[in-house]
């Protein structure tokens, strides 16, 4: 049993990790290791372009510091890890700024560009983005742009050594470092490393695989001809390759899935062509057991039963990826993004000693002999979270979810009222934080907009102005103007003026049942059932009038329109995970299992409609009184609380700021139904959509705060909706994507995609 819930929480703690991490970088693309600093691909620069912006960047930043020279004799100032297109970049840089570099390539320059097909077209994109450096980048064949980079490192006659893998790197106390390869080691004052995502090409681990008529690499497809040829994979690569080499050879293409979801549409044709023409047999449900000389042993599953065979071949290739060079990475001691790290039972025993001090500290034990152990309680709490705050420093993940909960914890257990508070607050928690006369709620909203604002601005520069993005300039302007009048402004002084000054008009000023409420003024904006309350404990009828509106007129015309994107363009709670949240987007879960989870929504939205009933009949029924009253206790207790409140806040930094959002927000989940109807009645006017211009980079799926996994539809030009996905048009996908695949208004390419998908249909 034990084990099983360790496997649980492993399966959950691990649910935010993408493909691959990557290296945990700061805002100058320097690691946790001081003096290291990570670049191209394996920094998030999935392009070119891109890649080459991070070398010159860090050159730039390496040069501008107070020392970028070393003073020990023979060290080079940067030893450069990889010679592609980030690599070289940063070396040229700054050896043009007369510091002395090495770079240091384990394969050939440019290897990924040189391991592409013959004559593959490189393209210069982001085109919006003018090229960093002076490595020439125009849109080319990758002879001729290999043939130029080879020419310009040639020319500023750059120190690379190809051929000579880094083994092993290693900080020395005087701050430089032993860069060892397997032809001599090196010592330098700092380290550029560059070798991209690719890492080494993944393996099936089967016996033979290293036959040497097994490949995990095609270079030239147009040397094979009349042969038997295995292809292994169910990716782009092994799709592309399958279909060169069909050209002049008998091509078997295995996969292990039972359909190729990951697949160019362009390859997608051009594969089905080939095996109609019989040129390219497909096995799904297959697995490669073995390698023999001259035959390969196969399992596979047709959906009845699962047999062995024997097929002979003359070579494979096995195309199943790359892996990134994880062990490599640790082996230089930097940390991977969301590494589970250090005790979980240390981090929780010192959670709940700060809560136990706090106990004591609060003098409301009701235990006579601990009241005056006040402060010793004190001393206590501080010194527990002290030491978290230690682990956290030290490296401890675990300890830093200890202190978020803490946080979320305490802000929203005393939040529920003097007398109603959670342990350890229970009698003093919501006093203790009423300050200037001033009760806890409202310092809850002005902390609330104040975190809003401080970290809404940051985005807004993060996502917008930094990429002259004027739609996520509108976007955050959105949340946060929202926020300031709606759900601060009003709630806590405008409501009151308009009341005092008879705004309203005098029969509502005068009616006390309107004017002493004050906190309804959420339901302005804030629909049922995300505003639980619309209906019940006494409204005054036009706030009943007004959310039947909200809830069942307008908010069903806004998802017409724009889909989910109330969640990020209006909602408070959105706003917070599009804030404060929005620098853990990319730990956001992925994958089936976390979109299986969406459903809980669906049970949240199920009590809320049955609750409100109950509420709602109670006058008339009385057998209904009772359940009204716990039912509306409890969604109190569990949806306003801890589903929207602690559990979400407390995983920000480590599951993204969707949680309530996605999992559990009632309104979402009536959208989304809202929203699914008008998609399959052909009459929303919300839809993502994609050219062919896909390079299966992963950054719109990287940044997707519900998980969506957004390169698939990119890749096969499907439109993305609200019938096949929880997006809620952020529009991030459509911002980071660097060669402008995406975009909320169809192409002349993705409206002959629809029209095509129609007619298969």
């Amino acid at each position: 049993m034990l084990g099983r819930i360790r496997s649980i929480g492993s399966t959950l703690l691990d649910s935010p990790n993408a493909e691959s991490r990557r290296p945990v970088l700061d805002a100058n693309l320097q690691s946790n290791v001081p003096g290291l600093y990570v670049v191209g691909d394996l920094a998030g620069a999935p392009v070119i372009k891109l890649a080459m912006e991070h070398g010159d960047r860090v050159a730039r930043q390496i040069s501008a510091l107070p020392d970028p020279r070393s003073t020990t004799p023979g060290a080079y100032d940067v030893v450069v890890i990889g010679a592609g297109a980030s690599g070289l970049t940063a070396a040229i840089c700054l050896q043009e700024m007369g510091l002395r570099v090495l770079v240091l390539e384990k394969s050939k320059i440019a290897s990924t560009i040189e391991d592409f097909p013959e004559g593959k077209w490189i393209y210069a994109e982001p085109e919006s983005l003018p090229a960093s450096g002076k490595l020439w980048l125009e849109g080319a064949t990758k002879e001729e742009l290999l043939a130029r980079w080879k020419e310009i490192v040639g020319e500023k006659r750059v120190e690379v050594r190809v051929g000579e893998g880094v083994t092993s790197l290693e900080r020395r106390p005087d701050n430089h470092f032993d860069v060892r390869t397997g032809e001599g080691s090196y010592l330098a004052r700092r380290v550029v490393l560059a070798t991209g995502q690719r890492g080494n090409p993944r393996w099936l681990g089967v016996p033979g695989e290293d036959n040497e008529h097994v490949y995990h690499r095609l270079y030239s497809p147009k040397k094979y001809e009349g042969q038997r040829i295995l292809v292994v994979g169910g990716g782009n690569s092994a799709v592309e390759a399958a279909i060169s080499l069909s050209e002049q050879n008998s091509v078997t293409l295995s996969y292990r899935g039972d359909a190729f979801s990951r697949v160019f549409k362009g390859n997608q044709r051009k594969l089905e062509e080939a095996i109609a023409a019989g040129r390219i047999e497909v096995l799904f449900q297959s697995r490669v057991l073995s390698f023999e000389k001259d035959h390969y042993r196969l399992e596979r599953n047709d959906g009845a039963v699962t047999r062995t065979e024997e097929r002979p071949y003359h070579q494979a290739f096995v195309l199943v990826g790359a892996e990134i060079p994880t062990a490599f990475l640790k082996q230089l001691g930097l940390r991977l993004e969301n590494e589970w790290t250090g005790s979980f039972g240390m981090a929780a025993i010192w959670t709940m000693l700060t809560l136990a001090g706090l106990w004591l500290f609060g003098h409301n034990t009701g235990f006579p002999a601990l009241d005056g152990l006040v402060l010793p309680g004190a001393f206590l709490a501080a010194i527990s979270l002290a030491a978290l705050g230690y682990m956290g420093w030290r490296g401890s993940r675990f300890a830093w979810l200890g202190v978020a909960f803490l946080v979320s914890y305490t802000v929203y257990g005393a939040k529920m009222g003097t007398g109603h508070e959670f342990w350890p607050y229970r009698g003093w928690g919501y006093q203790a934080l009423s300050l200037f006369d001033r009760p806890w709620a409202f310092w809850y909203t002005v902390l609330y907009t104040a975190v809003m604002s401080v970290f809404g601005i940051q985005a807004m520069n993060r996502w917008g102005f930094h990429r002259k993005d004027k739609f996520q300039i509108w976007r955050y302007s959105s949340l946060l103007g929202f926020q300031w009048i709606f759900f601060f402004l009003i709630p806590e002084f405008l409501f009151q003026l308009a009341v005092e000054y008879q705004w309203v008009g005098h029969a509502l000023a005068t009616d006390p049942n309107f004017a002493g409420n004050a906190w309804r003024s959420y339901g302005i904006v804030y629909a049922w059932p995300l505003f639980f309350y619309t209906f019940f404990s006494n409204p005054h009828e036009i706030w009943m009038v007004w959310g039947a509106v909200l809830a069942f007129g307008i908010i069903p015309i806004l998802v017409l329109f724009h889909g989910k994107r109330y969640c990020s363009w209006i909602c408070g709670c959105g706003g917070l995970a599009e804030t404060l949240g929005d620098r853990w987007r990319h730990l956001a879960p992925k994958g089936e299992a976390s979109i299986r989870l969406e459903r809980m929504n669906l049970w949240v939205l199920g009590a809320a409609v049955a609750v409100t009933l109950l509420v709602l009949g109670r006058d008339a029924v009385y057998f209904f009184q009772q359940p009204a009253q716990f039912g509306v206790e409890w969604y109190r207790l569990i949806a306003d609380v801890w589903l929207v409140g602690i559990i979400p806040v407390t995983l920000y930094p480590f599951f993204g700021g969707k949680v309530w959002c996605r999992y559990w927000c009632p309104l979402a989940s009536m959208m989304q139904v809202f929203s699914k109807v008008f998609t399959r009645t052909k009459v929303s006017r919300f839809a993502i959509h994609a050219n062919d211009k896909c390079i299966a980079c992963g950054e719109c799926t990287r940044y997707c705060q519900v998980g969506i996994d957004v390169m698939r539809f990119a890749m096969k030009q499907e439109v993305l909706n609200n019938d096949n996905s929880s997006c809620i048009g952020c529009g991030i996908c459509v911002t980071v994507c660097p060669m402008d695949v995406l975009s909320f208004t169809a192409t002349e390419s993705s409206k002959l995609v629809q029209i095509e998908g129609a007619k298969a249909a």
